[in-house]
């Protein structure tokens, strides 16, 4: 399991780069055009963090910076 959020399951996602040109119709323009599409990859901020299960037991998990923030894990001091 390489970069998978072990709390919410988030993983790596595959997405386009959009090459364009050309000048917004808001600005005057005709309207901006598409004139390449790469592939490319969205990952997770994913890190190894120390966590208390139940109050008792430490483990090391891998888990987004988003469910670290939130508060879904509680960190081992």
């Amino acid at each position: 399991m390489a970069r998978v959020c072990e709390i919410c399951k988030k993983k790596t996602v595959a997405g386009n780069q959009l090459e364009t040109r050309g000048l917004a119709k808001w600005k005057g323009g005709v309207g901006k055009k598409i004139t390449g599409k790469t592939k490319r990859k969205f990952k997770p901020n994913i890190q190894k963090v120390r966590v208390l299960i139940n109050g008792k037991t430490v483990r090391r998990m891998k888990v987004c910076t988003r469910c670290i923030s939130a508060g879904k894990v509680s960190k081992a001091v």
